[in-house]
């Protein structure tokens, strides 16, 4: 595949071993899931020990801001490298490059915005969130902060994506080591003021953050040119930072319904705690834990996710049609083997993990075993679900899966624990493979029977506009 201009090429996922390569592919990006994760608890640690819980409610509360930016962010960045996987299966560099480009500058343009929005209208944001009264002033303190930090936190998602759409997941997972080194070893060291650095408090941990951010996408960019990978740009692509109106209305139109389907999960995730909450403080805290445990469950499905999304994308742009079902058919193998194994261990060392986080004489321990019990296995299923939507996704069907993922999550899920709560609690256990069974069947359907393999590549069909339009 030729690169051009010199450029190192991107690596090929239309030919060779799917399976294999789909392995190869999830495990870097599984990795960097997980550090990531590890990286946020290990800064709640910090702040928890150093600060207590007043520090610790106003980060928690900073947090639910920074997710739904964090969910417009993946949206966006999604489309782009839709359109980039699709163009590096055509062997079109340059629309690879024009994609991340606009990518690059829309994000550069919304990011500061929402920076600058932010750090005006923080102490309003937090007023709406009802921030408790002590928390509200270091809850200030740290959003503003963390705030600032958006620009980087955006750039480098998008980087991140970018590179696994041509076929490189090693790279990302370097520089996510980079950010949680920097991040985690700067959290002490400003929060308490050691060294020359001065005393910050909680507004240390936001500017460790902040830093690890800079730092971490500076490196990435500087490696990305130093390595000549082919999704750099110079001279005269350049100007492809101006963001396309015909790649710009793109990435909108398909980015906006994947970010709403995290806003979707978040949604229906916020109803299902008020539902439990009704249960007791013994039942809220065992759910709370059996959530934290389930994050680290979802992630191979996760990243598998990734995998075929980038490679079917590739192979889509390549007009390869008929690796797709092998892609999507290894992916759902890949995801039971993964997913399912995580999930036995978890059940046979239920006690032990749950200890951790409540003690070995919590009265929640029963509760949240009988949690994992009725529910974990959901996510094998939910796990099958994510590898369905991504292959479609990877041509552009956006709506489906989110119409999909809603009737799962409200018409199905919660539906099913309110009406059918007053039978016991063990309802709102079950309501998870419920839901999990439809939204699965559901996305079986329309993967087979839906028309998301229509002709007109996304990527060509933003092509074809952008020269309409005399740009190319």
């Amino acid at each position: 595949m030729a690169a051009g201009t010199g450029a190192r090429a991107p690596r090929d996922l239309t030919t060779g071993p799917i399976t294999r390569t789909l392995l190869l592919f999830s495990l870097p990006t599984l990795g960097a899931n997980i550090l990531q994760s590890l990286n946020g608890s290990i800064n709640t640690v910090w702040v928890g020990r150093f600060l207590g819980e007043a520090a610790l409610a106003a980060t928690s509360n900073a947090n639910i801001i920074m997710f739904l930016m964090f969910s417009l962010g993946f949206g966006f960045g999604m489309a782009a490298t839709i359109l980039m996987g699709q163009s590096i299966g055509a062997r079109d560099i340059v629309g690879a490059r024009r994609a991340l480009g606009t990518g690059v500058g829309m994000f550069a343009i919304i990011s500061v915005l929402i920076a600058i929005v932010g750090w005006l209208s923080a102490d309003a944001i937090l007023r709406v969130l009802a921030t408790p009264p002590a928390a509200h002033a270091l809850a200030l303190a740290y959003l503003r902060v963390i705030f600032l930090g958006l620009p980087p936190m955006f750039l480098m998602l998008l980087f991140s994506m970018g590179l696994r759409a041509i076929g490189d997941a090693m790279t990302p997972l370097r520089f996510m080591i980079l950010n949680v080194v920097l991040d985690a070893g700067l959290n002490p060291v400003l929060i308490l003021g050691l060294g020359p650095f001065p005393r910050m408090g909680i507004a240390g941990a936001a500017t460790a953050t902040l830093i690890a951010n800079y730092g971490a996408l500076l490196g990435l960019v500087l490696y990305i040119y130093a390595k000549d990978i082919a999704i750099r740009l110079k001279g005269p692509e350049l100007r492809f930072l101006l963001p396309d109106p015909a790649l710009l209305r793109i990435i909108v139109t398909k980015g906006l319904p994947m970010a709403l389907q995290m806003l979707v999960m978040t949604l229906s995730g916020l109803v299902m705690i008020g539902l439990i909450n009704r249960e007791g403080v013994d039942v809220a805290a065992a759910y709370g834990v059996a959530q934290l445990l389930w994050t680290y469950v979802q992630m191979p499905a996760m990243a598998i996710g990734a995998a075929v999304s980038a490679m079917a994308a590739q192979n889509i742009g390549a007009g390869a049609w008929h690796r797709i079902d092998r892609i999507t058919r290894s992916g759902i193998l890949v995801n039971l083997a993964l997913t399912g194994s995580i999930v036995a261990l978890l059940l046979l060392f239920d006690k032990p993990a749950l200890s951790l986080f409540l003690g070995s004489n919590s009265p929640a321990i029963p509760i949240a075993r009988h949690i994992q019990f009725l529910a974990s296995w959901s996510f094998i299923i939910f796990g099958v679900t994510m590898v369905l939507f991504s292959a479609v996704r990877a041509n552009g069907a956006v709506i489906a899966p989110l119409l999909i993922l809603a009737a799962g999550v409200f018409g199905a899920r919660l539906a099913f624990a309110w009406a059918f709560l007053p039978f016991g609690q063990d309802i709102l256990w079950w309501s998870f493979p419920v839901g999990s069974s439809v939204t699965v069947v559901l996305a079986l359907l329309y993967y087979r029977f839906g028309d998301w393999r229509k002709p007109g590549l996304v990527a060509r069909t933003v092509h074809a506009e952008v020269v309409a339009e005399g740009v190319a």
